[in-house]
């Protein structure tokens, strides 16, 4: 049975995406750190990542809040993708540092070349090919011992490296390290359907907005995402700090990487003007919550989410703004921006 809080159902996919609906596929390397051929050590596994991706922005934010800086290592693609006239054809990741971002005419500081598997490769789909796979996604969780893919499986590679922090290398202390998936069964249900809704109504559904080519699918998950954050928005008037009560965990990482692109891109570039996050007061304190947690605000970069939305647009010029009521993530620092 698929798990609807990871993956979307397949079924009729071809004529589906005739229709116009945006259709994610489903990741193909599903192995597990702590598998006996993939033992949790420091130093071992490595990230790739885009900053513009949310689904890496899990990862991203995983390895972050966790301590995991030293212990997992983690090249960063270009946030746009190879062009047409690219010799390997044209919407692949790749790494290349000295590329130019039309935003800020200059290159950007975050991007690495291909350090994981000591091969130096240009395209995250090189990666696949090495194991004879014609996936070409990020993020992807290599080892580096062996050569191989763990996973492409943005929820499944933050679960482990939760359940694993201390054997990957973390630094920060187990007494005051987050658990994002806590032991307690009556809380993992909590977050269940936590990560149920968000993953179908917010963050997948706000692909279904901006990426299907039909106006009754958008307008169906445009519906969708709004309700979904009307529920959230109540959920936290109680006065909760995080999603589930007191502690952050895996609901709220997973949750932020689409908030904290809400107002200064997907407004626009997915087309879900209802309203801003910055209208819901409890979610935009929750946000700027998060924000403010240690190791949050340098696991993602604005500028890439720009670049990367944007610059693949019909004519690759990049908004401005939002300036008002001031700058983003600038805002993030702001809570009282929200009137209660």
């Amino acid at each position: 049975m698929i798990d609807t809080s990871i993956e979307e159902d397949q079924t009729a996919i071809t004529e589906r995406r005739a229709r116009g609906e945006f259709v994610r596929g489903v990741s193909g390397f599903r192995h597990a750190v702590g598998d006996p051929d993939f033992p949790a050590e420091p130093n071992r596994y490595h990230l790739f990542v885009a900053l513009n991706c949310p689904w890496c922005h899990r990862v991203t934010l995983a390895r972050s809040v966790l301590g995991l800086q030293d212990g997992v290592t983690m090249d960063v693609a270009f946030p746009n993708r190879t062009g047409k006239d690219d010799p390997e054809g044209p919407n692949l990741w790749e790494f290349a540092p000295n590329r130019i971002a039309s935003l800020t005419s200059e290159t950007l500081p975050e991007c690495t070349g291909e350090t994981g598997t000591g091969r130096g490769l240009r395209l995250a789909k090189d990666i696949y090919r090495a194991e004879g796979s014609e996936e070409q996604s990020l993020p992807i969780l290599y080892d580096k011992k062996s050569g191989q893919i763990v996973s492409n499986e943005s929820a499944e590679i933050i679960r482990m490296l939760d359940a694993s922090a201390e054997s990957l290398g973390g630094t920060i202390p187990a007494k005051r390290r987050v658990r994002l998936y806590p032991d307690d069964e009556a809380l993992r249900q909590h977050i269940h359907n936590l990560n149920d809704l968000i993953y179908t109504a917010i963050n997948n559904g706000a692909y279904k907005a901006g990426f299907s080519s039909d106006q009754t699918i958008y307008t169906a998950a445009f519906d969708a995402y709004f309700e979904a954050l009307e529920q959230l928005e109540q959920l936290l008037s109680d006065g909760r700090p995080f999603l589930t009560g007191i502690h952050f965990t895996e609901a709220d990482l997973r949750l932020f990487p689409t908030l904290y692109r809400h107002d200064p891109v997907y407004y626009v570039r997915m087309k879900l003007n209802g309203a801003r996050i910055l209208d819901y007061p409890y979610l935009w304190r929750w946000l700027c919550r998060v924000y403010a947690l240690p190791g949050v605000a340098n696991s993602g970069s604005l500028v890439h989410c720009r670049q990367g939305y944007f610059g693949r647009s019909w004519n690759g010029v990049v908004p401005r703004g939002p300036s008002k009521p001031m700058s983003y993530p600038e805002a993030y620092l702001r809570p009282d921006l929200a009137v209660l």
